[in-house]
């Protein structure tokens, strides 16, 4: 047997050892920098305030559910439009709603925009929407109060023709 045919010896396990540590740590770093960069994690501000309002904002949610009030939302170039209806499919009476976007992961794209009343029941805003998955939060008011506050996921694809 010859000096350097040694097989597999200590260093060899080492080098192994430490290369398979190095790609476990390299992924864990990847993936972290990837979470920590594509969203911030906030949901609400203060946890425990949200607590004690929960039973407040559903109690709202659903008086509101029981008027019939719901829309349905198009959005055709850069105009978007939210169409605001009764149960049995009449124009909603409201005065002014505004629309907060929202990515479902990140924040640097949100933007909110107040709608331009067009016609009863209908709003439009003229803003580019860039392409992907939204969260649309829609608050409609009548003489100061809200009637509808409803928030829809979409995606711009779908509206594509």
């Amino acid at each position: 047997m010859s000096r350097t045919d040694k097989g597999f010896t200590g260093r060899h396990m080492l080098l192994t050892i430490c290369a398979f540590f190095a790609v476990v740590i390299s992924v864990n770093v990847t993936m972290a920098w990837f979470a920590s960069a594509s969203w911030s994690g906030l949901v609400v501000e203060n946890t425990y305030v949200a607590s004690q309002q929960f039973n407040q904002k559903a109690s709202a949610i659903k008086a509101m559910a029981e008027t019939g009030v719901s829309g349905d939302i198009s959005l055709r170039g850069n105009v978007f439009t939210y169409n605001l209806h009764n149960r049995d499919g009449s124009p909603a009476p409201a005065e002014e709603v505004t629309a907060a976007f929202r990515r479902p992961v990140g924040d640097h794209e949100d933007f909110t925009a107040a709608l331009k009343k067009v016609a009863e029941g209908r709003f439009e805003v003229d803003h580019h929407v860039p392409s992907g998955d939204w969260i649309v939060e829609l608050i409609s008011k009548r003489d100061g109060m809200t009637i509808q506050h409803e928030a829809l996921r979409f995606d711009t694809a779908e509206f594509v023709r």
